[in-house]
């Protein structure tokens, strides 16, 4: 018996409130595995740049975020919304998905900015305070980012 098997016969009430989010739920842990599998293409491609190809850390960073959001766009558009996107790659579609990253990055720096702020008045070791302002720019990052790839780039078109 699967695990949502056992979870309809034990807890059928739970199981039909679940099952309809499954997918859903999967579509943001594949999203999330993407996202990692993505700050090694970035960290791949910024590390050489600034210290193989010496350039500064800005250009590096800019050069190796497109890099990774292009990974991802094609990660995304084959795996995590292969059903939305028919396992096709569109020039209209990568544009908003580069849109929404960068949507994804103006949340990242507020929300590590607020976090910093408002932690200041609680957590007074800055290394602590940083390192828990990091992680709500992560998930604020995240919540974004999967959001507008979710109802917005990859979004179920009405068949015409």
């Amino acid at each position: 018996m699967t695990m949502i098997e056992q979870l309809k016969f034990h807890f059928p009430r739970a199981a039909a409130m679940v099952e309809p989010h499954i997918g859903f739920v999967k579509k943001a842990i594949t999203f999330g595995l993407v996202g990692v599998v993505n700050a090694g293409i970035d960290f791949a491609v910024f590390w050489p740049a600034t210290h193989a190809l010496g350039l500064s850390k800005v250009p590096a960073k800019v050069v190796s975020w497109m890099v990774a959001v292009s990974a991802s766009y094609v990660m995304n558009s084959l795996i995590t919304f292969a059903a939305e996107s028919g396992g096709k790659l569109r020039w209209r579609a990568y544009g908003a998905f580069v849109l929404s990253g960068v949507a994804g990055m103006v949340a990242s720096v507020v929300a590590l900015a607020l976090a910093d702020w408002l932690l200041s008045r609680l957590v007074p070791d800055h290394d602590l305070r940083l390192a828990a302002a990091w992680v709500c720019a992560v998930g604020a990052s995240f919540v974004v980012n999967f959001s507008l790839s979710h109802f917005v780039v990859f979004r179920r078109r009405a068949e015409t």
